[in-house]
C-alpha cells in the first residue's frame, strides 16, 4: 500500500490488512479535532503504559528528523514498524509533515524482502536490519532503533560495502521524547558517540544518569535511568541502565557494556543477568540465544574482560530470548524464566 501525503485524500484510501487498518485508524485519530493522540510504551523496562501526546510536539520531532536527514517533499519512505508505538506513529507523522510517499508494509523480521526500488527513508529495529542486509543498498537513509545495535550487526553492515550515499544511524530516544533526540552514525563513517539534535540539552544527574531537556517535544526535564558519559556538551556514550546494574560481591557491573564486548566475539544474541546468590548478592550469568557448542565456550574464554569479576560465573543457553512486541529484549521476562528453571 502506498500513501502519497502530497495528495492525501483519506476517504479514497483502501485499508485492507489488519496493519493497514491500524494505520487508517491512526490517521483518523490524527485528523480528528483533538490536540493529542494516544501512545503505548513498549514495556521493555516495566509495565506498558498508555499516555497522550500533543500533536504539535510530534510535528516538532518530525521536523528535527526530516531536517537532519534532508528529506524533501515527494521522497519515498517505508513504514514497517507497529503503529501502536511511538516509532511507527512518528514514521506516519514524518510522512505527513514532509509530504512524503509512504509505503506501508506489514511489520515482520524481513520487511524489505520484496523491495525492488530505491527508497529515501526507513526506520527499522536491529532484528529487522539483521534480516534485511541484502536490501540495505536500496535505502538512502536508515535509522535503527528500539534496541541497541549489537557489535556483530555493526560489523555485518560495515562488510556490506555500501555506497557513501547510504547513510545508517543508530537512534537514542524513548516514548517520552517522541522517538529519538540523538543519532549516532554507523555508515559511512562509524561514530562512537551519539549527537543530540539542536535545541536538545543534555546533562547528568547525581547518579550519573542522563537528563534531557528538549522543550520542542516535551516541556519537562526528563530524568532517565541511562548511565552515560558526556563529551563536548552535545555528545554522549551509553554505558547501561542503572536498573540493570548488577552488584556482584560489591562490584557494580554494567551488563550492556559486557554484552557489547561479547558480541564482538560471537554472533549470538546475549544477555548478562544478576541472579540472587547468598555469598555474592548477585551472581553474574551469561545467557546465550542458540544451541550449546564447544566453539562458543572457547570464544568466550578468549574474550579480554577488563576485570576478573566481569567473567560470567555461569553460561546458560536458551532457544529464544523473550522480547517485547517491538523487538526489544525483555530482561524482566528473561530473569523470571531463568529463575524458574534454575
Amino acid at each position: 500500500m502506498l500513501i502519497d501525503f502530497n495528495n492525501l485524500n483519506t476517504n479514497n484510501l483502501s485499508f485492507n490488512t489488519e496493519f493497514e487498518k491500524k494505520v487508517g485508524f491512526f490517521l483518523e485519530e490524527w485528523f480528528f479535532n483533538a490536540n493529542t493522540v494516544k501512545v503505548q510504551t513498549s514495556g521493555s523496562t516495566g509495565t506498558p503504559k498508555i499516555f497522550e501526546i500533543e500533536k504539535s510536539k510530534m510535528i516538532n520531532s518530525a521536523v528535527m528528523t526530516c531536517n537532519f536527514l534532508g528529506l524533501q517533499q515527494g521522497d519515498k519512505a517505508l513504514l514497517c514498524l507497529p503503529v501502536e508505538y511511538i516509532s511507527g506513529k512518528m514514521m506516519v507523522v514524518r510522512a505527513l509533515e514532509r509530504k512524503l510517499k509512504l509505503m506501508v508494509t506489514e511489520p515482520s523480521l524481513n520487511p524489505v524482502e520484496n523491495l525492488e526500488e530505491e527508497i529515501d527513508f526507513c526506520a527499522m529495529t536491529p532484528l529487522q536490519v539483521e534480516n534485511s542486509l541484502d536490501k540495505l543498498h536500496l535505502i538512502k537513509n536508515l535509522i535503527i532503533g528500539g534496541a541497541a545495535v549489537s557489535e556483530s550487526l555493526k560489523n555485518k553492515i560495515l562488510k556490506m560495502n555500501l555506497s557513501v550515499s547510504n547513510r545508517i544511524f543508530e537512534t537514542y530516544g524513548m516514548s517520552e521524547t517522541l522517538s529519538h533526540i540523538a543519532l549516532r552514525q554507523l555508515m559511512p563513517e562509524p561514530e562512537e558517540y551519539f549527537t543530540a539534535f539542536e535545541n536538545v540539552n543534555i546533562s547528568l544527574d547525581e547518579r550519573a544518569c542522563l537528563k534531557i531537556f528538549a522543550p520542542a517535544v516535551n516541556d519537562e526535564v526528563l530524568i532517565t535511568n541511562d548511565l552515560v558519559e558526556i563529551k563536548a556538551g552535545k555528545k554522549f556514550r551509553f554505558l547501561g541502565r542503572i536498573d540493570n546494574v548488577i552488584n556482584s560481591g560489591g562490584a557494580k557491573i554494567f551488563p550492556e557494556t559486557l554484552e557489547a564486548l561479547v558480541k564482538k566475539a560471537i554472533p549470538n544474541e546475549v544477555v548478562f543477568l544478576g541472579i540472587k546468590d547468598e555469598s555474592l548478592g548477585q551472581k553474574l550469568i551469561l545467557v546465550i540465544e542458540g544451541n550449546k557448542s564447544e566453539d562458543l565456550f572457547v570464544k568466550i574464554s578468549e574474550i579480554p574482560f577488563d576485570k576478573n569479576f566481569h567473567k560470567p560465573k555461569e553460561i546458560i543457553f536458551i532457544d529464544e530470548i523473550p522480547r517485547t512486541p517491538n523487538g526489544k529484549i525483555n530482561r524482566i521476562e528473561l530473569y523470571k524464566k531463568i529463575s524458574t528453571e534454575a
